[in-house]
């Protein structure tokens, strides 16, 4: 569900969701990194490095999920209500591999009362490479800090 907003509405959600993302340690150890957001929707990139293969030498899942996680996070959180991940679900449906560059979608498909359901596709340019569904829980109105 993707709502209709102004530019300067639009504005402050980019500007909350880059923010949540500037004080996530997760996000920026694994190179995370917000490509757009509004309201109910966002994207994200990450790219594969050394450090992120098993031993399988592919993208370990714990990563893909990471990134459809984090995506997830910044769509949930961009209608000024904190909100957390309360369940989740991934289908991995091809491997991704060293030197790939992620990119993950995700948008709010309902919202109702303190919950919503938000689904995320990971790509490595036009292959996808995992679908995960999330349902957040809203924790309440951010606190000014």
């Amino acid at each position: 569900m993707t709502t209709a907003v102004d530019e300067a509405d639009e504005g402050r959600v980019v500007d909350a969701v880059r923010e949540l993302l500037a004080t996530d340690q997760v996000s920026r150890t694994l190179g995370i990194e917000m490509v757009s957001a509004g309201q109910g929707r966002a994207s994200a990139r990450m790219p594969v490095r050394p450090n992120m293969v098993n031993g399988h030498k592919i993208l370990h899942g714990g990563l893909v999920f990471t990134l459809a996680d984090t995506t997830f996070a910044c769509a949930a959180n961009s209608f000024g209500s904190a909100a957390v991940t309360a369940a989740a679900d991934i289908q991995f449906l091809r491997p991704a591999y060293l030197g790939d560059v992620l990119t993950a979608e995700a948008i709010v498909r309902s919202r109702s009362g303190r919950t919503m359901v938000c689904d995320v596709t990971v790509r490595c340019a036009d292959e996808v490479i995992a679908e995960f569904r999330a349902r957040g829980s809203l924790l309440g109105e951010r606190r000014p800090e």
